[in-house]
């Protein structure tokens, strides 16, 4: 495995964490998480500066990592909390077969 794609897996804990932080604090909301997090995967999605050339299983990979935080977000409440491989997963299988961007 690519060990830039190991220290994302890192990163997407960290970032999860915060997130976590965040809503146990009361500072933010699970839905004021998921709202901020869907505007800038629609942001990312509607970038009409983004090259022609940038294929739609490439939007697919750059809208990941916030696909993987709602993800984690909305499964917050589960104890244990679910592992990365279990969240990627689950994030794969929230997309209908066939759609793209």
């Amino acid at each position: 495995m690519n060990t830039a794609n190991l220290q994302l897996e890192g990163v997407y804990a960290a970032l999860t964490a915060l997130m976590t932080a965040l809503r146990d604090k009361g500072l933010l909301s699970q839905e004021e998480i998921d709202q901020a997090l869907a505007k800038a995967e629609a942001g990312l999605v509607a970038d009409v500066r983004r090259p022609a050339e940038v294929s739609a299983a490439n939007v697919e990979a750059i809208c990941f990592p916030l696909r993987y935080l709602r993800m984690a977000n909305k499964a917050a409440a589960e104890e244990p909390a679910p592992s990365f491989s279990v969240l990627a997963a689950r994030v794969g299988q929230s997309r209908p077969r066939g759609q793209t961007v």
